[in-house]
Parts: structure tokens; C-alpha cells; sequence
């Protein structure tokens, strides 16, 4: 019976999407006729209402739509838009630079301050820009392969670090296998990858030990499954055990950048071999950043020494493009370290955070709900189970899938976006506590219908 209701919920607020959405609904029709999956990216078609909103315009924390319909962004962009849409400083660097060329193969004087500052807040390292944090993640573990002559990756079941290979396993009713909807591509997953749950050191411990992991790939706490927050000592563990086994440790900060200027490596003095970070890093721009540490760098110095210029050689060691760290994208990562992601900004997105989390529990008590709020920074997340997991598994046990999808239809007929894929939350600098007030408003009005429903 319950399944039923909700169904029917989800059915009702779907058709009120496509009541309010009329000219959404059309183009969405239209795309359908020219793109694989409705969209210029497949992921577009992942909105609960049934189709996507089309954008008219987007600018701070707000979007409007082709309807004419105003949104809180609490997606941002799945964390690309963190900045913010369209924040002053990022538009004027991108437009001087726009007039000055974007993209030469050849560094400019901005990389000379990006590299600096990226070493002053994440720590000395010798950094790389790639277009994606994909290709940033890719590109160290081929870095941990070749100082290790290791074959394997570790990841955590229930990971996310965009398209690589090694990391689209996860571990389901006690059994290894792809995530959902991944083929294979003809990747033999069992020679490539090891995975484990988070938070389990005794399985860690386990299979590095076996010698073949070339690097472990981890957030610092899991964002992409849910919120996963760390156990006590993992991180301690995770480090003493990878340097013992000789393992590359990498820690991917894309969604973890949240906590704070130097992400959550800064905040809690985490000691990765090799850091990656993307998305939000160029404001929205398409960028990727990977940065070694001395050991590491100086191990692939010695494997591939600087070029001869009198030598006309490859020098591209299977590793970023023709466009990674070109002209526009050094500059308006330069704004944005510069002028955007500032201690002071954090402090204001950090603090909306709070305000939205504290008022989010709140109802959830008063209403008796068996669900709880998990915030990282300038993150937050309300998950539809009594307490946060502790790993992939458990948000496998208990996610309620309807649910997830009837607050995600409903919210967007009220006003609100949050990440389409689970219920996450992110504030930029532009989020006011009006909009948080918005959101605890809307979340209210969602519980009362479950309540008049008989589900809560």
C-alpha cells in the first residue's frame, strides 16, 4: 500500500510539473529529436519531474526558467556551479581573456599566481591542470601506476570520481559487480580494481596487503551516495596503511571543496600523495587540477626527466589535452582563488549551511521523523533513514528510491532544486539566509503532505 501511495504522489506532482512547464515540455520533446537522450549531456534527463526545466538565465543563487518560473539553486551545477552563476569576477576575467585568446598552448603570467596559490592552500605540491576532474583523477592514477609498476586501484563502494574506468564497481549484496547501467567497455574490472567498503580498515588492510594497488582514490568523505561521514581514526588508518604497503594515496576533493579554501585536506590536515579537485575550481569553466607531492614528483622525474628541447618528442604521457590549462580557464581560476571561494565567502556559505541543516532537523523532531540531516561545510543533505550510514551498503539497505523522487518533483513545483541524484545541498557565495528560509518553508509544506497522505 505504500508503494501505491507514493506512486500516486509522484504521478500527481509530475503532471503538475507538466502543467506549470509547458514550454520546458516542448523543447524537452524537441531535444529528443537531435540529442541521444533528450539533452546535450545524458545526465539532464536524470530530473524527477519527468523532463528537465529549460534555463532562460541563471545568476547567483537563483535560475529561471523558459516558463518564467524562479528557483533556489541548491544544485549549483552538481557543484560546478559552487561560485556561484555568472559571480562578477569570474564574467570579467572571462571576458578580458576572451579578448586576449583562450586557448594558445602556451602558458600565461596568471598560471605563475594559480600555481602559488593552489600550493598555499592545499599545500606544497607541483600541480597540473586538466579539463575535468575525470581527466584529473585519470591522469593520477597513471601517475601512481608508473612510480609504483602496480596494476590496481582501490576504490570504496559507492564512489563517484566521474568517468574513471576503475571506479564503476561497487559491492552489492555481498558480490562485486558494476554500478548501475555501466557496461564493462571491455575492461577486465577484476585485474584493474580492488574495492572495500568505507569506513572498514580491516578490509583495507586486507587487500592492500596483497601488493598489487597501485593507489587508493578517495574522498575525503563519501558525497556522491549519500553523505558517508568518516569513523573515527579512518583517516589516520588510511594513511599509516598506504604508506606502509607503498601505496599512492589520492584523495579526490571535487565535492569536498565545500569545507573550506583548502577543502577538507586543509581543514583536518590530511596528508594525500596526490590531491585532485574540479568543477567549481574555474568557476563553472571546465577545469581539473591534480597535484603532487615532492615524493611523487620527484619519483616521476626520474621515470621521464624534463624534455630536451633540442629533441622533438611526444610529451603528452598519455595524460590531459590540447585544451587542459589553457588561457581562459587559468584565468577565471585565477578570479575565482583571487576573489570568490575567499575565507570570507566560506565563512557566510558555511554558515547558510548550518542555518539550513539546524532547521531541517528541527522538523524532522518535530514531526518524529525517522530521517536525518548530514552537513560538511557549505554542504548539507537530508537522508530518508534514522542515522547517516557508515558505508555503501547501508545506503543501499535503507535509500528509498520513491521517496527520494517524490520530494525532488515536489520541490521543484515549489521553487527549489537540489541535486538531482540524492538529496545534497550546496550553498555559493550568493545564497542568502532568505533562501534557506525558502527551503525550510518548502520542506515543511513536503512533510505536512506526506503526513495528510498517511506516510509520515
Amino acid at each position: 500500500m505504500l508503494a501505491v501511495n507514493l506512486v500516486d504522489l509522484i504521478k500527481r506532482e509530475q503532471e503538475r510539473f507538466l502543467t506549470q512547464h509547458p514550454r520546458s515540455a516542448m523543447a524537452w520533446k524537441e531535444g529528443r529529436q537531435h540529442f541521444l537522450y533528450g539533452g546535450p549531456s545524458h545526465w539532464m534527463r536524470r530530473w524527477a519531474g519527468g523532463f528537465p526545466i529549460y534555463v532562460d538565465r541563471a545568476r547567483g543563487a537563483h535560475i529561471r526558467d523558459i516558463d518564467g518560473h524562479d528557483y533556489v539553486d541548491f544544485c549549483l551545477g552538481d557543484t560546478g556551479g559552487m561560485c556561484g552563476h555568472a559571480p562578477e569576477f569570474v564574467t570579467e576575467a572571462a571576458l578580458r581573456q576572451l579578448t586576449r585568446g583562450t586557448t594558445t598552448m602556451l602558458p600565461t603570467e596568471d598560471s605563475i599566481w594559480v600555481g602559488e596559490e593552489l600550493s598555499r592552500r592545499f599545500g606544497s605540491r607541483y600541480w597540473t591542470l586538466t579539463t575535468s576532474a575525470t581527466d584529473a583523477n585519470r591522469g593520477a592514477i597513471r601517475i601512481a601506476r608508473m612510480v609504483t609498476g602496480r596494476p590496481k586501484v582501490l576504490v570504496f563502494s559507492g564512489c563517484y570520481h566521474g568517468g574513471i574506468e576503475e571506479a564503476h564497481i561497487e559491492i552489492r549484496d555481498g558480490q562485486i559487480g558494476m554500478r548501475n547501467q555501466i557496461h564493462p567497455n571491455a575492461v577486465d574490472h577484476a585485474a584493474v580494481s580492488r574495492i572495500v567498503e568505507f569506513n572498514d580498515i580491516a578490509a583495507l588492510e586486507a587487500e592492500l596487503s596483497h601488493g598489487d594497488v597501485a593507489c587508493v582514490l578517495a574522498e575525503p568523505l563519501m558525497t556522491n551516495f549519500g553523505m558517508i561521514p568518516v569513523a573515527p581514526g579512518f583517516h589516520d588508518a588510511l594513511r599509516d596503511i598506504t604508506r606502509r604497503t607503498g601505496t599512492v594515496l589520492i584523495l579526490d576533493e571535487t565535492h569536498t571543496l565545500s569545507c573550506g579554501p583548502g577543502g577538507y585536506t586543509q581543514l583536518h590536515g590530511l596528508e594525500p600523495d596526490i590531491l585532485v579537485a574540479g568543477k567549481a575550481i574555474a568557476g563553472g569553466i571546465p577545469a581539473g587540477i591534480f597535484g603532487l607531492s615532492r615524493e611523487i614528483a620527484e619519483r616521476m622525474w626520474e621515470l621521464v626527466p624534463f624534455a630536451n628541447p633540442r629533441q622533438r618528442q611526444s610529451a603528452h604521457l598519455g595524460i590531459g589535452g590540447t585544451l587542459a590549462g589553457n588561457a581562459l580557464t587559468v584565468a577565471t581560476m585565477r578570479a575565482v582563488l583571487e576573489n570568490v571561494l575567499t575565507p570570507q565567502n566560506y565563512e557566510g556559505m558555511i554558515a547558510n549551511a548550518t542555518r539550513l541543516a539546524d532547521q531541517a532537523r528541527r522538523l524532522i523532531t518535530v514531526h518524529g521523523l525517522p530521517w536525518h540531516v548530514t552537513q560538511i561545510g557549505a554542504r548539507a543533505e537530508v537522508m530518508f533513514m534514522p542515522q547517516p550510514p557508515r558505508n555503501g551498503a547501508d545506503v543501499i539497505a535503507a535509500r528509498n528510491g520513491d521517496l527520494e523522487t517524490l520530494l525532488h518533483a515536489f520541490y521543484m513545483n515549489e521553487g527549489i532544486l537540489v541535486t538531482p541524484f540524492h538529496t545534497m545541498l550546496l550553498m555559493c557565495p550568493a545564497t542568502t539566509a532568505e533562501d534557506v528560509e525558502r527551503h525550510t518553508l518548502v520542506l515543511e509544506r513536503f512533510i505536512l503532505l506526506l503526513r495528510r497522505s498517511g506516510l509520515a
